[in-house]
């Protein structure tokens, strides 16, 4: 096997252009100085001293490039995913304390063990659990806790740090009083520039120039000593390399966590590489392949003391509109945020906290998500509401917790769906041979002899009572009339045992009502199933057409002939001769 198959780089560097460099020096620039603000703020998410969030602007994004299939996608921190990391940890540990840090840097490496396990095994389609709307609604939820989280910098008041939203908007209420007005007139103005410059001056990054401000003002004009918060001192230099301390009982703890992270930190990123994959035809994603790249990032990452990894939306789409064509943009991101750990972040230590605040909720707002509930009110109001739940679960009892109930709930909506699904009562369409359901087409022509039923999914053991009902309903609905049902099989792929004894149980039910029963349009597979299981002769070849209309035409000319009223078993023994 061709090593470049597990090393993307050695496919891209090799066949690397000239043309190619000015993109990427542009975009990497672009992109290092963008995550620079965002590694502190999003550290700061995580409960995290900010030196951590340039640690993980770093590292991961120089195995990501080596490893990762997508050409434009930024790794780094992420917001949602910081969020996370504050509140399944904040359980075991004092957020910032040493111990709260040595088990984020522990989860990074089990997110990225996960990755890279589910990965090996291809599970990639595990992230298919988290559906649309739960997605919309854990995000949106996650992005007001983490918007209301920094209103104690905003304004510059001491609340405690929290993941529920009644509980921190209490708290804000009881020390609103104690507003510190320079910080939140420092921060309010910088979230309307912040906006003001996404809007009319994309390509400037708003929140470096932001930082620049904030860390000027503060210091000419010695806002510090007139109550502005601000970063403190950020230690100096590249991060060093130390083997996390494995403990088995911290292993079992952070498990359930890590697998969460796993699965939310690859979900994020294979969407927002298939988001931008469209845009180029040089190269393809590969959701596996992604899956290790990540989980590489994470492990090698935790050795240098980064925290949980992901892809960041407006990073990679900065990255793309930059120019970047190759992940040397990235390697060159990764060499600017070195650059300002070496010598830049004694610089950081006039920035207002109110600023990254500003920062934080601007990012926050960004991630909530309006336009599916909209959408969701006009065509399908089931979703809406695993959505709202989803949401309302994140916000008032907890991120894990809304996940989790998002994924239940959906699941529980397909097992739903699956035992209930559409079947329909089909017509004649006036001088064609197409047949369409008599409820939405009201000129369809109903045969007063002939019952034709179409269900629209699949025949397993959890719906076959659901069918079997359904029939005889509408047969009843006919009356003495009825003289022939015509089962129409295009939806049907497969047959479980479940689905061959209803089918007998049917074939019994009508045929004792003097009844004939015909199949329509039956693949291969179903054939094959009803053959082996000696069914076949008891519904007869020749009640079976590649279309209602041969049944139809057949049934208008000759009738059906009754076949003889043995049992199931029967047939079964007689097919075994």
């Amino acid at each position: 096997m061709k090593l470049k198959n597990h090393l993307p780089i050695l496919d891209w560097l090799p066949n690397y252009k000239k043309s190619w460099f000015k993109g990427d020096l542009f975009a990497g620039i672009t992109i290092g100085v963008m995550l620079i603000p965002q590694g502190i703020a999003y550290a700061v998410i995580a409960g995290l001293p900010p030196i951590y969030g340039l640690y993980t602007a770093m590292i991961p994004q120089i195995v990501y490039a080596i490893l990762g299939t997508s050409r434009q996608l930024a790794v780094g921190p992420a917001a949602m995913d910081s969020l996370i990391v504050a509140s399944g940890i904040g359980v075991l540990a004092t957020i910032g304390s040493e111990n709260f840090i040595f088990l984020s840097i522990l989860l990074a490496f089990m997110v990225g063990f996960f990755q890279i396990l589910f990965g090996f095994f291809k599970l990639g389609f595990l992230v298919n659990f988290l559906s649309r709307p739960v997605i919309s609604g854990f995000t949106s939820g996650s992005a007001i806790i983490i918007g209301i989280n920094q209103f104690g910098n905003l304004l510059g008041i001491d609340i405690s740090r929290n993941n529920l939203f009644h509980v921190i908007i209490t708290d804000i209420v009881v020390h609103v009083k104690t507003m510190h007005w320079q910080s939140f007139l420092m921060g309010g103005l910088s979230i309307i520039v912040i906006i003001l410059i996404k809007k009319y001056f994309k390509k400037i990054p708003a929140s470096l120039v932001v930082v620049v401000l904030g860390i000027t003002i503060v210091y000419i004009f010695n806002l510090k000593e007139h109550g502005v918060n601000v970063l403190g001192e950020i230690p100096k230099g590249l991060p060093s390399f130390k083997i996390p301390i494995f403990d088995q009982k911290l292993l079992s703890e952070l498990s359930g966590l890590a697998i969460t992270l796993a699965l939310i930190g690859f979900m994020e990123a294979i969407s927002i590489a298939k988001s931008i994959e469209v845009k180029h035809n040089d190269y393809k994603v590969k959701p596996n392949k992604e899956l290790i790249a990540l989980g590489f990032s994470n492990i090698i990452g935790s050795f240098f003391q980064t925290y949980p990894a992901t892809a960041g939306f407006a990073r990679t789409a900065v990255n793309n509109q930059a120019g970047a064509k190759t992940p040397l943009a990235s390697l060159i991101a990764a060499f600017i945020v070195g650059l300002s750990l070496m010598f830049l972040t004694p610089a950081f230590y006039y920035l207002p906290k109110t600023i990254l605040a500003a920062i934080i909720i601007v990012a926050a707002f960004g991630l909530l998500d309006f336009t599916m509930p909209k959408r969701l009110v006009y065509y399908n109001f089931r979703d809406l509401i695993i959505l709202n739940v989803t949401l309302l679960m994140t916000i008032f009892v907890g991120i894990k917790e809304g996940v989790l109930t998002g994924v239940v709930l959906s699941i529980t909506m397909l097992v739903y769906k699956s035992t209930k699904p559409h079947i329909a009562i089909l017509g004649n369409v006036p001088k064609t041979h197409f047949y369409r359901s008599i409820k939405r087409f009201k000129n369809v022509i109903i045969h007063k002899e002939i019952l034709i039923v179409r269900f629209d999914a699949q025949l397993h053991f959890a719906n076959t009572t659901y069918f079997k009902d359904q029939l005889q309903e509408f047969s009843t609905f006919k009356g003495d009339k009825l003289k022939l049902l015509i089962i129409d099989g295009e939806s049907l792929n497969a047959l479980d045992s479940s689905a061959i004894y209803a089918l007998d149980e049917i074939l019994d039910y009508f045929n004792n009502l003097n009844v004939a029963v015909a199949f329509t349009g039956l693949k291969g597979p179903v054939r094959d199933a009803l053959a082996k299981s000696g069914l076949m002769k008891k519904i007869r070849y020749d009640h079976c057409f590649m279309s209602i209309h041969e049944a139809v035409v057949s049934f208008e000319k000759m009738c059906f002939d009754l076949p003889k009223k043995y049992s199931y078993q029967e047939y079964t023994k007689q097919s075994n001769h």
